[in-house]
């Protein structure tokens, strides 16, 4: 961390967070933000079991309250711990699995003729990446 020490609750945190482990990706979220009333679709660039970085074009608030919605996870509050030039970092309220959110659900139709099996198609089937 170069030498310096947090000074604030929010760098102190994003500083706890920048230590985790993180997996480099390219997902779509829905952010939600206060004041507005339809989600906006942003890039998950990286993302670990306390926060992840996000590039958009709408600007956002350092400190603010949002909630994004994550897939396989579902709905994950949180705050913005810093923003600028279309990118900011999020830090969660309550860890997530990362591993959670990159699975891919797949349906029996997607599934090539010979591991197609009956039955298959009522329970999602997780395919490892």
């Amino acid at each position: 961390m170069d030498g310096q020490i947090p000074v604030t609750l929010d760098e102190e945190g994003a500083a706890l967070s920048r230590g985790a482990d993180r997996d480099s990706l390219f997902l779509q979220a829905s952010l939600l933000l206060p004041g507005r009333p339809d989600p906006v679709i942003v890039r998950v660039r990286n993302l670990s079991a306390g926060g992840m970085l996000a590039e958009s074009p709408v600007s956002v608030t350092e400190g603010a309250a949002i909630a994004v919605e994550l897939g396989n996870v579902g709905r994950v509050s949180g705050r913005v711990v810093w923003a600028g030039e279309g990118k900011f970092g999020i830090a969660f309220d309550q860890q997530v699995n990362p591993q959670a959110v990159r699975r891919q659900v797949v349906q029996k139709s997607d599934l090539p003729p010979h591991l197609r099996r009956s039955g298959l198609e009522r329970v999602p089937i997780y395919r490892r990446r």
